[in-house]
């Protein structure tokens, strides 16, 4: 496995890190043991930041985690958790119940620290509040040493930069602007590098347009991106391209990039996933992908406040 420094914090984290959302039941039914040996398997593979929240399977994926990282060296993991997002439609970021949240969160995970605390998909909430109270609040569980590092995700671009533009925080996280078919990330990556933030990068499979089979049902995609990768996907399994592998190697080939989540509870599916991360990319084959997906390129949806939905389609 490869690491890339995470920003200015320091940590050495590898290319390919595991999202812990499919422990919480998020894209299918997931057996708990298989879980629990899916995280561990990550481990072994040199896979070292783990990602979860109290919102992935309503506390669920923090439990099974707490039980999967319960036996491994604390110090071979860089934890991170969110807080401030609890259901699909619930959501609180006043300074009292993000330490709360965040207490509630170390009981499940059975560890007395966060590597990384993000506010979770703050374009749902108030801008002001997020600067004035949100991060003033979890800058303190930073000071109290329950929090090593803070930082915000989200889906639109924005978010970051309006965050950005009148305070500091130690890393993002992205998801979905940064894969075959948007690359809009790297247009924020020179002001991260110059404010020293670290940036993680999630859903390098677009939360399932690129896995080659139907997207789940909630996905919040336009028909016709979900239309476009489909047939890409059919155009792929034609020529013999593995569009989820292709996925995976474009988004950690990117030095810019210091590493991508990707989430599942199967252990053979996390085997195969750092696999494909340490293989060169097939150029050619990359070159058509991208001619196929070019009609939707960094297309996306809207996420949260009005002020943050896409003008046009694009972020």
């Amino acid at each position: 496995m490869k690491y890339r420094v995470l920003g200015q914090t320091g940590l050495s984290v590898s290319i390919l890190s595991f999202g812990a959302s499919s422990l919480g039941g998020v894209f299918r039914d997931v057996d708990e043991s298989e879980s629990v040996r899916t995280v561990r398997e990550a481990v072994e593979l040199g896979i070292n930041l783990i990602d979860v929240s109290p919102y992935y399977g309503l506390t669920r994926a923090e439990s099974v985690l707490g039980k999967a990282i319960r036996e491994l060296p604390r110090d071979r993991i860089v934890l991170s958790s969110k807080a401030g997002r609890y259901g699909a439609n619930e959501f609180d970021f006043s300074a009292g119940r993000l330490t709360a949240s965040v207490d509630e969160s170390l009981r499940r995970l059975q560890t007395d620290y966060l590597d990384i605390l993000y506010l979770h998909d703050i374009e749902f909430a108030s801008i002001r509040q997020v600067i004035d109270e949100s991060i003033p609040a979890i800058r303190k569980l930073k000071q109290s040493g329950k929090v090593r590092y803070i930082g915000v995700s989200g889906l639109p671009l924005d978010v970051f930069r309006a965050v950005l533009a009148e305070t500091e925080v130690d890393s993002i996280l992205s998801y979905c602007h940064y894969s075959l078919n948007d690359h809009s990330l790297l247009d924020l990556v020179p002001l991260l590098a110059e404010r020293g933030v670290g940036l993680v990068n999630a859903s390098p499979l677009s939360m399932g347009l690129l896995s080659g089979k139907e997207p789940p049902e909630w996905h919040p995609a336009s028909a016709r991106i979900r239309e476009v990768c489909a047939q890409a996907a059919r155009r792929c399994r034609e020529r013999g391209i593995d569009l989820p592998k292709l996925a995976i190697q474009f988004s950690v080939s990117n030095e810019a990039i210091p590493t991508t989540l990707v989430s599942t509870a199967r252990p053979d599916n996390i085997r195969r996933n750092a696999a494909w991360a340490m293989e060169p990319i097939d150029e050619e084959a990359l070159a058509e992908v991208l001619d196929m997906l070019k009609p939707i390129h960094n297309e996306t949806w809207p996420s949260g406040r009005p002020e943050y939905h896409p003008k046009g389609g694009n972020a």
